[in-house]
């Protein structure tokens, strides 16, 4: 499959590489407690692409998904090398969960807005709220 135009993405040590050409299907923060387990954050920030948008670049052997059992959908794909959180297929679409923070480059795409949102932690601070600092902060 030939892409252009793409963006590329990669998990931390670096053996699992991507490629997905925009746009997307959808692009947004999830607040479910499944999305809070699995991210150890607040939220994911997931976007989707069709399965023809979206190419192996290397190391998809070294992807490993698990399925939670009981779940219509819920899935999560990971580097079996480091750990990252990396692309899969949604169960029963031709959409591919892209792990937004998981992009080497700016998709040029933002988030449409947040799902789940009664199911935030008690302890989630919207950013703008929040102190910023470049690095390390105190």
């Amino acid at each position: 499959m030939e892409l252009s135009k793409g963006v590329t993405g990669s998990c931390l040590c670096g053996a699992v590489r991507f490629e997905i050409v925009p746009p997307s299907v959808a692009f947004r923060y999830c607040h479910c407690s499944r999305c809070q387990k699995v991210t150890g954050a607040a939220h994911a920030a997931n976007l989707f692409v069709p399965v023809s948008q979206f190419k192996w670049l290397s190391g998809e052997s070294l992807a490993k998904r698990f399925n939670l059992p009981g779940a219509k959908r819920f899935a999560v794909s990971f580097c079996s090398e480091c750990g990252t959180r990396v692309p899969h297929q949604v169960t029963g679409t031709e959409n591919m969960l892209i792990p937004a923070g998981v992009l080497d480059a700016n998709p040029d795409l933002r988030p449409e807005g947040s799902i789940f949102w009664g199911s935030r932690p008690g302890w989630f601070v919207e950013t703008p709220e929040l102190p910023k600092a470049e690095e390390y902060g105190r």
